[in-house]
């Protein structure tokens, strides 16, 4: 199986779908959550953004880049977030987990740990990767914890990689997790999901 093909990936907890612009209700009404506003390290659309940021990201699915899914917590069957396989690299088996938000109210709970554990099963296990890659910007302390608690290692940090919209100048920390550190890791995460709440 190719990083691009659309799958559906479901757990106990969340299930992965192909982002469509039928998703596009439940992320404005996910994206319009008190404590959604942007940060000035990161990007999250607003609720009016939704239907042109699917648009984006489907057009990026059309040009094999990028592989779009909507979060959907199943206690609820609310979408609560996306995600997305991105910087696509099949030749080398290697592919970036990124563009991912995720509602206030699905945050610090087993939504975000299981939708990991989901799409790096798919990627090691279905797309057979060799690494698998995360990138946040240096200042994002909290992501870069998060990162870490998944058992990623840090490459570096490309510095001055970004001009930001407020235009200052994003240094972005590298993460992976490679294929010989995957089973660690998922033995890390099942562990993780199975103390943490939906």
């Amino acid at each position: 199986m190719q990083f691009i093909d659309p799958a559906t990936l479901e757990g106990t907890h969340v299930r992965l779908e192909s982002l469509s612009q039928a998703h596009a209700h439940g992320l404005r009404v996910a994206a319009a959550e008190p404590g959604m506003e942007d940060l000035w390290y990161t990007w999250i659309p607003r609720p009016e953004g939704i239907p042109a940021e699917i648009e984006s990201r489907l057009a990026r699915l059309a040009e094999g880049t990028m592989n779009p899914w909507a979060i959907r917590r199943l206690s609820d069957d609310r979408v609560v977030g996306m995600t997305t396989f991105c910087s696509i690299d099949q030749p080398n088996r290697h592919v970036e987990i990124g563009y991912t938000w995720i509602a206030p109210s699905a945050q610090r709970s087993a939504v975000n740990s299981e939708a990991k554990l989901l799409l790096l099963t798919h990627a090691f296990e279905s797309c057979d990767a060799i690494a698998v890659e995360f990138r946040t910007h240096w200042l994002n302390h909290r992501s870069r914890a998060a990162i870490e608690r998944l058992g990623a290692k840090q490459d570096g940090v490309l510095r001055n990689h970004r001009i930001m919209p407020d235009g200052s100048l994003r240094d972005t920390v590298v993460f992976s997790i490679i294929e010989s550190e995957w089973p660690a890791v998922r033995t890390g995460l099942r562990a993780r999901l199975a103390a943490e709440r939906s």
